[in-house]
This record gives C-alpha cells, structure tokens and sequence, in this order.
C-alpha cells in the first residue's frame, strides 16, 4: 500500500488548482448526476451518492451545484446521459494503471485514453488485466503530527477501521467500503484533519519506479487526470517523495 498516500497527496494539492479551472467541479457533477440516476435522489436511501456528495462538500462545492447535479441525474432537470466504463493498463515499468470512465462519448474516450498511453510510454490492455491486483477500500489519509498513532489507531478501530499504517510523513485508515462513513464520521468527530477521504482503490503491491520511467509515470498520472472523460485513475506505482 506504500505509495498510495503520495498519490493522494499529489490529487489534493492538484484538485486545488482543477477546482479553479473547473474540472474538479466537472468530474464531482457528473458523478453526482450519475450516482443520482442509477440509485435515486436521496442520499440516505443511495450510498453512492451519499459518498459522491460528501466529497463535493470536502471539497468546497456550493450546496446549488450539488443539488442541480442531482436534479439532472433523477430527470428532473435536463442534463447529459453519461456512461460509465472501466479501463486497464499499463505505464512505464510495467506499473499497472486502473481508470474509471464516465462519458458521453465512449469512442472518443477510449481513443484519448489509448492516445495518453502511448505518449508517456505505457500500452492499454484488456479488461481484467490488472483489477485483480487491487482491492477496493474505505481510505483516509492523516499527518502524523496531527495526532499520535496509537490515539488515532484506537479511534479508528473503534469505530470499524481494518488497520492503521504509517507510510512516510502519513497514516493511512483503512477500512471495508461499507465501514467508511462509520471511521470517517469518527474522525471527524475528534477534529483529526485529514488530507485525503475516500473509497477508492488501494494496490495489493507496489511497483517501484526510478528515473526516466519515473517521471514518465508522473506524466501519465497527470494527463489521465486532465482527461474530461476520466473520472478516477489509480495506480500501483511507488515513487520516490523528492521526485514527486
């Protein structure tokens, strides 16, 4: 799970800056939209969107946008039909890259995808190719000098958490998807600040990557990230703190 946490960190200094152009907001919406149109309007009785609007909030959302994206995914305004699709690959030393996909255009975003590996050095394989090698979880990232490790540790198992890890300057709370809202909810109860919040998915191992091939994987992250029809791409990849 080394790695995952730099990641995280490299996403939330860089949502910063897509918040200002606007491409946070992009991608938060159109999961808003979806998760509206395939489970309902209402958060309580759709963890989907529950999940999906808890991270508009982290993330500054106003409460119009977020109630607008719903609207238009229940029909009640009209909006766009997006579709939902997986993608796998894989990037410079053989890293293995797992993206999530919600268009309105699957021709266009499979080409743009493809078109992203290749320059930076990596191929787009077939289905299944590399899925198994994660599992999805319940994940939040803590600085370690917010609060001591066996304090946070007995807050977070408490409230259903897995494990708590040190990687480098964080700790990383991982827990079952179904107990995120339950070990989140505890940790914000204590004023623990977090840097990252999600359910996402975590590598069973990682892929050490160096120089060339390192900078190469940095790339990759990032043009996949900047990609309109990409919602969510993770990684195996560990890279070294100074490069990143």
């Amino acid at each position: 799970m080394s790695g995952h946490s730099k990641w995280s960190s490299i996403k939330h200094k860089k949502g910063a800056a897509d918040a200002k152009r606007g491409k946070l907001f992009t991608k938060l919406i159109k999961e808003i939209t979806v998760a509206a149109r395939m489970g309902g309007g209402d958060p309580d009785a759709n963890p989907r969107l529950r999940s999906a609007v808890i991270t508009a909030k982290g993330e500054n959302m106003p409460k119009d946008n977020i109630e607008r994206a719903i609207k238009k995914g229940t029909g009640e305004l009209e909006g766009v039909n997006y579709e939902e699709s997986t993608y796998e690959g894989y990037g410079p030393g053989g890293a293995a890259v797992l993206i999530e996909s919600l268009t309105d255009n699957k021709n266009r975003a499979v080409a743009d995808i493809r078109h992203i590996f290749s320059k930076c050095g990596g191929n787009l394989g077939e289905n299944g190719c590399v899925a198994w090698m994660f599992d999805k979880k319940g994940y939040i990232v803590i600085e370690n000098g917010v609060i001591d490790e066996e304090a946070l540790m007995e807050i977070a198992l408490e409230a259903g958490a897995e494990d708590v890890r040190e990687d480098g300057s964080n700790y990383e709370v991982i827990s079952a998807p179904e107990d995120f809202e339950s070990v989140k909810a505890a940790v914000d109860a204590a004023a623990i600040p977090h840097i990252e919040a999600e359910v996402t998915m975590l590598p069973q191992s990682t892929a050490d990557l160096q120089g060339k091939e390192a900078e190469q994987m940095i790339r990759l992250m990032d043009m996949l990230d900047d990609c309109e029809d990409v919602q969510k791409v993770y990684t195996n990849a560990d890279i070294p703190e100074d490069l990143i």
